[in-house]
């Protein structure tokens, strides 16, 4: 089998429709899609049982107690049949021809790895196309898993890390660690639905907290590597950089000590930051924000790049 597409479903009702039929209605032959009802509360589960019952021949469902995006995935890689892994979410939409140019990107190629830009769909009706391919340092591209396709065989027992926010991140760099064969199809061909609650658009400061988990897994594996420089690339773009600016744009008041991790985590993973490699390797916009808000004036930072989307 060519490709096993795997969706975690968790209270996904709302959407699970629109990303269902996206997935069954792929020009890409020979392919499984898994889905995983991580204990859904809705009626995700009564939508993922029609569906079934309507392309059995495609769609496997898997039905489990809520244990979070990774575990849902890990279960549906165990259970995976396909040459290619590939992911989406279930609030979220895919190009009908999406799964076949990645496919034929890596199969051309020779990659382990195939990844695509995206558009931001927003409920105003607004598009907003985000270049997820344009970046040439493989440690700096998204780490979303739903924009991409893994070659099974080179990420052998690879599994996402449980009971953690940004698994994305700590599968996808581990994923890199094993290849730095690459291919990339510079087309929107996934729709990422906005103007929701999501991970990455959330109002919970702490669960922010695991991000410096994944962030500290990751930091034995890659220094082991000898890639000390990408582990401090990511701790700058991903909890310096990315990590305190959306915490900032919280409204909770719980959100001021956590920031506060986020920053005494940076100092201690990286104490002389303007003599650091990867911090130097930054543009300087980057690095101006970086620097507020490694000494706390995050507010600063933030109104500047406010200032910067108007």
């Amino acid at each position: 089998m060519k490709l096993s597409v795997i969706v975690p479903v968790y209270n996904g009702a709302a959407f699970l429709r629109p990303c269902l039929d996206s997935l069954l209605n792929q020009t890409l032959d020979d392919y499984e899609i898994l889905a995983v009802n991580d204990g859904s509360r809705d009626g995700s589960g009564a939508i993922l049982e029609e569906y079934r019952r309507r392309a059995p021949e495609k769609l496997r469902v898997l039905t489990t107690e809520n244990g979070g995006q990774g575990r849902a995935r890990n279960l549906a890689l165990d259970l995976a049949r396909g040459d290619w892994l590939g992911f989406a979410d279930s609030d979220d939409w895919v190009s009908p021809d999406m799964f076949e140019k990645l496919w034929r990107a890596g199969e051309e190629s020779g990659a382990d790895l195939v990844l695509c830009d995206a558009e931001e769909r927003w409920p105003d009706g607004r598009r907003v196309y985000m270049p997820l391919t344009r970046d040439e340092r493989p440690i700096k591209m998204s780490t979303a898993v739903w924009n991409k396709l893994l070659r099974r065989s080179t990420l052998g027992d690879l599994r996402f890390p449980e009971g953690l926010w940004y698994e994305d991140l700590g599968y996808v760099v581990m994923a890199l660690l094993r290849t730095d064969k690459l291919a990339v199809v510079p087309e929107a061909l996934y729709r990422y639905r906005c103007g929701h609650s999501s991970t990455m658009n959330n109002q919970n400061a702490e669960r922010n907290l695991d991000l410096l988990q994944v962030l500290t897994l990751l930091r034995g594996p890659l220094q082991a590597a000898g890639r000390r420089t990408d582990f401090e690339t990511l701790v700058l773009n991903h909890a310096l950089l990315d990590g305190i600016n959306r915490l900032q744009r919280q409204q909770g008041r719980d959100k001021a000590p956590v920031i506060r991790e986020f920053q005494n985590y940076v100092n201690h993973q990286i104490p002389h930051l303007l003599r650091c490699p990867a911090f130097r390797q930054e543009s300087l916009p980057r690095r101006l924000v970086m620097l507020l808000n490694a000494h706390g004036l995050e507010r600063v930072s933030g109104t500047l790049l406010e200032w910067k989307t108007k």
